[in-house]
């Protein structure tokens, strides 16, 4: 098996990606930023914007409508449904596999080494992680992904380079068009720099107009609805606009060194990851030590421009590990070159250390999910011992496997315990569900056949709006007093409403509480309760 992975790499990367993200793409619970990107293409569809884009029927210029465009796409071709709105972000996941191998290839001329940095890339934790955590933010990557490769034959070629100025151009403009000018700083900037530092801009002078040419594609590609909102609703957009820069530096402000740990965003390559960085080991070990240099200078320039910027979220890393892949897989290429023959414990307690505790959790499993479900488990049996038999026998296997020292098997069998996960394990996350859970996707239908025009007072999260099925008009106040509808009888979805709130009410209409919604997947006594995520439904009548 890893020798037919091994003659088909890219073929390869894309159905590893496929079998480890499709099966069970419907089965996380959809976050705040996907429910905001759900909102906004459900109305491009539904009510046809599709440039001065909305979210709940308001504008939402906050992000630029790229991602949303290929959500909404899909969603007109599959169904309005979370499977496919999320399915654009399966193919960005496979694109940044794709590309870090192209990338790597084109470095080392290796294809096994650069197989390998790909496998690391898609099994970080965070790369599968802002899928749906930050929608937006795959797509920038993925593009920029492109178009770095695309620049880096451009810088290396004398000729014969025109083909990879215009794709680098358009996808530059792209990823602009996913998420701004996060992904040109946090992830080809550093390129740049790292480039600079270790190949040098040789023989430049000839390919300045492509570099004009790249740069005049990408504002042209990537700033043309910037433009439009701007020419079409201005007073928004300023608004907007000006909201979004303040952020920058009064929201999420952390101190320099916030990003230090950024290494443990690889999850799995933690260990082999923070090994690689250590540069001064690993320098006489490497086979190529320029390629090293630069992803290790890559690594840390993206670390470094980040921590500049007060505002910081765990999130905002995810760029750092695709040259953090790059540089993690000159450590493992080392391992598959020479651990057969290692003897000192300094160099193999970290490999049996790092890969023994998977194995340990593989062979745990089913143990440790009995023990964490065995009162949730009724309809789940199925999953469980599916979930329970695979992760063991995998587990077994990279014993074994670490016991000859095989560590390429070691390796690849690593990448499919963590593609299993997500394959059989994610879908007990079912069963985790309280049993106070309750949803509003029949809110909708309820209120329809009832002839109730439903309304939002003071907050509903976005969450709720998408499980809704439809925009949810709000009641505004002014100077105390409620902005209410005409109908005599309607429905009023709120977060919550104090005593004063409830008597301000009160005085015109009669309030009868019909449901309570909470989409929380944690129990009301965890922390991890969110009271954002409780709605009260009341049906109002004038009295």
């Amino acid at each position: 098996m890893i020798k037919v992975i091994e003659k088909h790499p890219v073929v390869a990367i894309c159905i590893m990606v496929a079998l480890m993200m499709l099966p069970s793409l419907h089965v996380m619970q959809v976050t705040i930023m996907e429910a905001r990107n759900f909102i906004t293409a459900r109305e491009m569809l539904t009510d046809n914007h599709w440039l001065l884009t909305t979210m709940n029927g308001e504008a939402r210029y906050e992000k630029p409508p790229l991602p949303t465009w290929l959500s909404a796409i899909s969603a007109a071709i599959f169904g309005l449904n979370v499977f496919a709105l999320r399915l654009p972000t399966v193919f960005m996941v496979m694109v940044i596999g794709v590309y870090v191998y192209r990338l790597s290839f084109s470095l080392l001329n290796n294809n096994v080494h650069s197989l390998v940095n790909a496998c690391i890339v898609f099994t970080s934790f965070y790369t599968i992680g802002i899928t749906i955590e930050a929608p937006w933010d795959i797509y920038a990557h993925g593009f920029m992904m492109i178009a770095i490769y695309h620049l880096y034959q451009l810088f290396q070629k004398k000729n014969k380079y025109w083909k990879h100025t215009i794709i680098a151009g358009i996808c530059l403009g792209l990823s602009f068009l996913s998420k701004g000018p996060v992904s040109l700083y946090a992830l080809c900037l550093p390129f740049l720099l790292a480039y600079a530092f270790t190949f040098k801009f040789k023989k430049f002078r000839p390919k300045t107009f492509s570099i004009f040419s790249i740069l005049i594609l990408m504002l042209i590609i990537g700033g043309w609805w910037f433009i439009y909102v701007r020419l079409q609703d201005p007073a928004t957009f300023s608004t907007i606009t000006q909201k979004e820069t303040s952020n920058w530096g009064s929201y999420n402000i952390r101190p320099f060194y916030y990003y230090w740990s950024f290494f443990t965003q690889s999850g799995i390559w933690t260990i082999p990851a923070f090994i690689g960085l250590l540069f001064p080991y690993l320098k006489s070990r490497v086979r190529n030590l320029k390629a090293y240099k630069f992803s290790f200078y890559w690594t840390l320039i993206a670390v470094i421009l980040l921590s500049i910027i007060p505002e910081k979220k765990s999130r905002y890393l995810m760029p750092v590990l695709i040259p953090l892949a790059i540089n993690t897989g000159f450590y493992i290429d080392y391992l598959f070159q020479r651990f057969k023959n290692l003897q000192d414990k300094k160099e193999t307690f970290p490999v049996y250390f790092n890969f023994g505790l998977i194995a340990s959790i593989g062979v745990l499993f089913p143990v440790l999910a009995y023990l964490g479900l065995k009162d949730k488990l009724d309809g789940f049996w199925i999953e469980f011992v599916m979930a329970s038999v695979v992760l063991f026998t995998i587990g077994i296997f990279i014993f074994i496997n670490l016991k000859h020292k095989a560590i390429k098997n070691v390796f690849f069998l690593t990448v499919l315990f963590f593609a299993s996960i997500f394959i059989v394990a994610l879908p007990l996350s079912k069963a985790t569900v309280p049993a106070h859970y309750y949803d509003i996707t029949q809110l909708q239908a309820d209120a329809k056949a009832e002839g109730l025009t439903v309304y939002e007072l003071n907050y509903v999260s976005p969450e709720m709006i998408w499980l809704y099925g439809d925009k949810l008009p709000s009641i505004t106040e002014h100077e105390q007093l409620y902005n209410f509808p005409t109908e005599a009888k309607f429905g009023l979805l709120t977060n919550n409403l104090n005593d004063a709130e409830k008597q301000r009410i009160s005085a015109q209409y009669t309030m009868n509480l019909i449901r309570t919604y909470d989409i929380n997947t944690a129990d009301a006594s965890s922390r991890k309760h969110n009271s954002r995520l409780v709605n009260y439904y009341y049906i109002i009548s004038k009295k």
